[in-house]
């Protein structure tokens, strides 16, 4: 029936001209190589809105629709269904009236599950149309155990004397046996899984395990803020980072070094990576997860928030054989998901693409990624002198860090190969600078360099509670910000259950890119400054991180306070280009 479905929602699509049929191969495509309903592919590519989706199949097949973030269900309600048959049909029981049980579906021609849904629960049905993600988020919601709720549970029953092994994890005297015995106890499984668990419902990008004076202090990192959770005993925090260590094949046993691994785990029908670090501080090993969903990571150079201007200039140089592109910013700012989502466009069975990083994030199929391991001496460099060896067409380097890596990356770049990599400088013309600085000769940088970006991570706008309103004198003075009939518009969310009452909901890239044009070079082998190179490109139309975030703002994407958070100003921003 899923089928059915597909074959009237392309259909109806196309007639209605909502989407191209351009697009529509294109979201197929990414339904094919990544699964998941063809309905939320076309709301997360920006093909079409939720709300147009739901009207145009609400009236094309004669159901009403239903947005679930504005609904609080009973939950008597909920349990009518069960939950392995909720999750199996992808439904949730809404509403009783009488005889009468409203169940959303994202399928609401599936004739079997109607009549399954009726036989066991003798209600007539009436369908509603809800899209995948909504009956996901809320299943989530309804459905799935609370991490808090579990770990307060466990917590009473090791404070009540439950669990007597427990009382020694605080002990650092124990000895690799106990320790590997306690991350076998039922409750030490249960609490690590439901730290996971709850991880990836909130959406977190990191996991931080931290242990104070006289108690645990797990957070998790939402859309990019760091969120506390339930603070635990101290009692736990050997068994749980214990327990963390053997899932990733770490020594338990060695608390005095820093260790780094990573383990994968099937949480909600998907698998998961965790990469995990783990440090000595002066209150015990502080644990930090670093999640990588590669279902939540849109690998597509269209979707990661650049304008179309960018898109194009990122996608024709890297079309190019030869060259070499910098992504420039500061740590977690997205750079290594935007090179990934370039090898992606340039991938093909024609190419020989290698990759050399510390570590691998995420896993590409048909790309060779190679581990830096600078304790064993595979080097950034040495891994590139090797891999010119392998007859490479795209190289791309985690991270330069050093002049032997910029020198042997720039010859790459000069003798065939295209070649992507990182910088930690904070702005596009500062990378130049930084460059030079390293000792590469300026002639060198203008022979290889076709393009350089910076950027940085907003968070998004809720879009289920945002609302605008009318920003004081000095914020439109101080941004520029062109006001329309007299009166100046940005956008904030209200704060909803479907957010967490944060008013935001997802993050979206700001970026600057500085084409190296033959203006720019001269200024280059001028050994200019910064700022008169940034002067020229701004003329020749490059829009700075502070312009790309006040566009953002304007159009409802962002706030204006999260611009302010992540840029700083620009002189003279002119918001007429």
């Amino acid at each position: 029936m899923i089928h059915s479905l597909k074959a009237k929602l392309t259909r109806i699509l196309t007639e209605q001209g909502l989407v191209k049929e351009a697009d529509l191969q294109k979201a197929l495509a990414v339904q094919k190589e990544k699964g998941g309903s063809l309905s939320d592919i076309l709301i997360n590519l920006g093909l079409v809105s939720k709300d147009e989706l739901m009207i145009v199949l609400s009236k094309e097949l004669g159901i009403p629709p239903i947005n679930l973030s504005r609904y609080k269900i009973d939950a008597k309600v909920i349990s009518l269904i069960p939950k392995k048959v909720a999750r199996h049909y992808k439904i949730l029981p809404v509403a009783v009236v009488g005889k009468n049980l409203t169940i959303a579906m994202a399928d609401p021609l599936n004739v079997f599950a109607i009549d399954d849904i009726k036989t066991l629960t003798g209600f007539q049905i009436n369908p509603v149309i809800a899209t995948e993600k909504d009956i996901r988020d809320a299943f989530g919601a309804y459905y799935e155990e609370d991490a808090k709720a579990t770990i307060g549970k466990i917590v009473e029953d090791i404070e009540e004397g439950g669990i007597a092994t427990l009382k020694r994890a605080a002990d650092v005297t124990l000895d690799s046996s106990d320790l590997l015995r306690m991350t076998q106890d039922a409750p030490v499984v249960k609490i690590t899984n439901m730290l996971l668990a709850e991880a990836v419902a909130l959406r977190a990008s990191d996991i931080l395990i931290e242990p104070m004076e006289n108690d645990l202090r797990i957070r998790y990192r939402v859309d990019g803020i760091l969120r506390e959770g339930r603070r635990a005993p101290k009692t736990l925090h050997s068994a749980v980072v214990s327990r963390l260590k053997v899932m990733s094949d770490l020594d338990i046993a060695e608390r005095r070094l820093p260790q780094d691994g990573r383990f994968k785990v099937k949480l909600r029908g998907r698998q998961i990576d965790f990469r995990l670090s783990v440090i000595p501080s002066n209150m015990g090993e502080k644990a930090a997860l670093r999640i990588l969903d590669k279902s939540q990571a849109m690998l597509d150079i269209e979707v990661l928030g650049m304008d179309r201007d960018a898109v194009a200039q990122v996608k024709k140089d890297a079309s190019r054989p030869h060259g070499m592109i910098l992504i420039c910013g500061p740590t977690g700012c997205g750079k290594t998901t935007t090179l990934y989502s370039i090898l992606k466009y340039v991938d093909s069975p024609a190419k020989n693409i290698i990759t050399v990083e510390d570590p691998v994030e995420y896993l590409l199929e048909g790309i060779n990624q190679v581990t830096a391991r600078p304790d064993i001496g595979l080097t950034f460099a040495n891994a590139l002198r090797s891999i010119l060896r392998q007859d490479p067409n795209v190289i791309m380097i985690g991270e330069i860090r050093d002049f032997e890596t910029v020198d042997i990356a720039i010859k790459s770049a000069l003798t065939g190969h295209l070649v992507l990599s990182t910088l930690h400088t904070t702005t596009a013309t500062g990378s130049i600078i930084r460059l030079v600085n390293m000792g590469v000769e300026p002639f060198l940088i203008t022979s290889s360099l076709m393009l350089v970006g910076a950027q940085r991570l907003v968070r998004m706008i809720c879009k289920n509670c945002r609302e605008p309103y009318e920003p004081n004198a000095e914020i439109v003075k101080a941004m520029n910000i062109k006001a329309e009939k007299g009166k100046a518009v940005l956008y904030r969310g209200k704060g909803c259950d479907a957010c967490g009452q944060s008013g935001y909901r997802g993050r979206t890239g700001l970026f600057e890119f500085l084409p190296i044009t033959p203006k720019v070079r001269a200024l280059i082998m001028e050994g200019a400054q910064e700022n008169k190179i940034r002067e020229e490109a701004r003329k020749e139309g490059m829009r700075t991180l502070r312009e790309n975030g006040v566009r953002k703002s304007l159009e409802g994407i962002t706030t204006i306070d999260e611009v302010l958070r992540v840029t700083v100003g620009d002189q003279d921003i002119d918001m007429s280009r």
